[in-house]
């Protein structure tokens, strides 16, 4: 017998005394919990956000639409990055002004190869105000998972106000659950038995957060 044949052996025999009228998952958890915590304006929302990613220990900018390859090229240039890695889908422009040698994500590049990378630039699929969270899902502008979790220094930017909600109930509608999500609360972070909080363990030492107002297309 197979690994798999006895797992799911396993599994009838557990539901052997389950009715066949049993009320269905999706009925029978009650989803009338709270949508969102206080009302709020658009820009009290994005404030929230700021507020808690700060929180976090993610270092948040501000700036318009004409003024992010500025700001990215300033965050670059700041960490002393040489080298960045890019997703295929990223828009050009964001890097129009920093003088550093792209790395293009490919499948074949290795964990060893990735940590070589000084920085990596991504958009985000959203971000949740009440959490201080960005959430990726491996479109064409954000890349594979692992572009995010090996290189040291991530910076991601978030378009505001599209991609900005107020909480997860929220976001969980907005996001497609096939995707490969990652969820982003700050850097990479843990602590030992005697509460030491040690960054980079899992994934970027710092995370910097770009809020774009104003349309780029």
């Amino acid at each position: 017998m197979s690994s798999r044949d006895l797992i799911l052996g396993r599994v009838r025999r557990a539901l052997a005394d389950v009715p066949r009228d049993d009320t269905p998952y999706e009925q029978a958890v009650q989803r009338d919990y709270l949508r969102e915590h206080g009302e709020r304006g658009v820009a009290e929302t994005v404030e929230l956000l700021a507020e808690n990613l700060a929180d976090y220990r993610a270092i948040v900018h501000r700036t318009d639409a004409d003024g992010l390859a500025g700001v990215v090229a300033g965050l670059l240039r700041t960490h002393g990055s040489k080298t960045v890695l890019t997703p295929p889908g990223l828009r050009s422009r964001w890097l129009a002004a920093a003088e550093v040698t792209r790395v293009p994500d490919r499948a074949e590049s290795t964990a060893r190869e990735l940590d070589r990378v000084d920085s990596v630039v991504t958009a985000c699929a959203l971000a949740i105000a009440e959490t201080g969270t960005i959430v990726l899902d491996g479109s064409p502008d954000q890349g594979r998972r692992r572009i995010t979790l090996v290189p040291d220094h991530h910076i991601c930017v978030v378009r505001v106000p599209e991609q900005v909600v107020s909480s997860v109930p929220q976001g969980l509608e907005r996001l497609d659950p096939t995707r490969p999500l990652t969820w982003i609360s700050g850097p990479s972070a843990t602590s030992d038995i005697e509460l030491d909080r040690v960054e980079g363990v899992h994934g970027p030492r710092t995370l910097e957060v770009v809020l774009v107002t104003g349309s780029d297309d």
